[in-house]
C-alpha cells in the first residue's frame, strides 16, 4: 500500500491513537513511523518506557547526517509491536527536542526511503503519524509522497473550522508540487456533526469514522491490554478496507498513459535530492 499518512489541524484529535490502532489491527506487514516534529509518544505511553537506550527517527537522523547510513541502520531502530513476527514495527519519534533540528532537513530522504519499503523483500507499507501541521518543520515531503493522506478531525465546529483551513493549505501544496489528486480524505473521530454534513461543508470525502472510546484510547496512550473487540479497535480494523480501495483507484488512475508517476513528481518536488533506495 506504500505510504499512508495521518495528520491533524490542531489540538489532539487522536492522530497517534488512530495510527496505533490501525497498526495493531490491519492485516498487512507495516511500519508505523512517528514523524511528528513535536515528538513521539508511543515509547513512553503505550510501551510504558520499557525499552532501554535511545531508539527511533532521531537516532537515524543523527547517523544519516554523520555517516549516511540510513539504509543499514533503519532496521536496528525499530520496535516489534508483535514480537517476534516483525509484521508490525514501530519507528519511534523524537524524544529529545534537540533531535528535531536533525530530522527536519531529512524529511525528503525519509520520504524516499519509506516509499522504497513497498518494494523491499519482504515488502512493508508505512503508516506515518505526522501530528499537527501547524508546527515548526512539518514533514511536507512525507505528505507529498503519501498514497493516502488522512486528515484526522473531531466533528465539532471549532475543530472543523481549523480543519477547513488545513485542507486548503494541503491542497495548495500538493497542487504546487504536482502531486496527483485524490490522496486526501477526512477521518472523523467521535461524536458531533454527521459524516455527510462534514463532507459537504468541507468539500472533502469522509473515509471513515472512529467512535468515542475513551477506555481504549487510554490504553493506547498510557499502556495496558488492548482488546480487539472494543469499538475503537473494530473501527480501526475496518478502516483498512476503504484505504485499500482508495489505493487501488489511485493506482488505476496512475496506470493510464500520460499520467504523472510518483517518482517523477517527487523528483520535481525536490530537485537535486538523492533518495534512491
Amino acid at each position: 500500500m506504500a505510504i499512508i499518512a495521518l495528520l491533524s489541524a490542531k489540538g489532539s484529535p487522536g492522530v497517534t491513537t488512530s495510527a496505533l490502532a490501525a497498526a495493531l489491527t490491519w492485516h498487512r506487514r507495516l511500519v508505523l513511523a512517528e514523524c511528528d516534529p513535536a515528538g513521539g509518544s508511543i515509547l513512553a505511553g503505550y510501551l510504558g518506557g520499557a525499552l532501554d537506550g535511545p531508539r527511533g527517527i532521531g537516532e537515524l537522523a543523527v547517523g544519516e547526517l554523520r555517516d549516511g547510513n540510513l539504509d543499514t541502520a533503519f532496521w536496528s531502530q525499530l520496535v516489534d509491536l508483535d514480537a517476534p513476527k516483525r509484521e508490525r514495527l514501530l519507528l519511534p519519534g523524537v524524544v529529545d527536542p534537540a533531535q528535531a533540528g536533525s530530522v527536519t532537513p531529512l524529511w525528503q530522504r525519509f520520504a524516499d526511503f519509506f516509499t522504497g519499503l513497498e518494494k523491499g523483500v519482504p515488502p512493508y507499507d508505512v503508516l506515518v503519524d505526522c501530528g499537527r501541521l501547524q508546527v515548526a518543520g512539518p514533514p511536507w515531503p512525507v505528505l507529498r509522497a503519501a498514497a493516502v493522506l488522512l486528515l484526522v478531525t473531531h466533528a465539532h465546529l471549532p475543530d472543523l473550522s481549523a480543519t477547513r483551513a488545513t485542507i486548503r493549505a494541503v491542497e495548495r501544496d500538493l497542487t504546487e508540487h504536482r502531486v496527483p489528486p485524490g490522496t486526501l480524505r477526512l477521518l472523523v473521530v467521535g461524536d458531533g456533526h454527521s459524516s455527510s454534513e462534514i463532507s459537504k461543508a468541507l468539500r472533502l470525502p469522509v473515509i471513515a469514522r472512529l467512535p468515542h472510546d475513551p477506555r481504549t484510547a487510554a490504553v493506547l496512550s498510557l499502556g495496558g491490554t488492548v482488546r480487539a473487540g472494543r469499538p475503537l479497535m473494530r473501527a480501526a480494523s475496518a478502516l483498512e478496507v476503504p484505504v485499500a480501495a482508495l489505493l487501488d483507484r489511485r493506482r488505476a488512475r496512475l496506470a493510464w498513459p500520460g499520467a504523472p508517476q510518483p517518482q517523477a513528481v517527487a523528483a520535481a518536488a525536490a530537485p537535486g535530492v538523492s533518495g534512491a533506495v
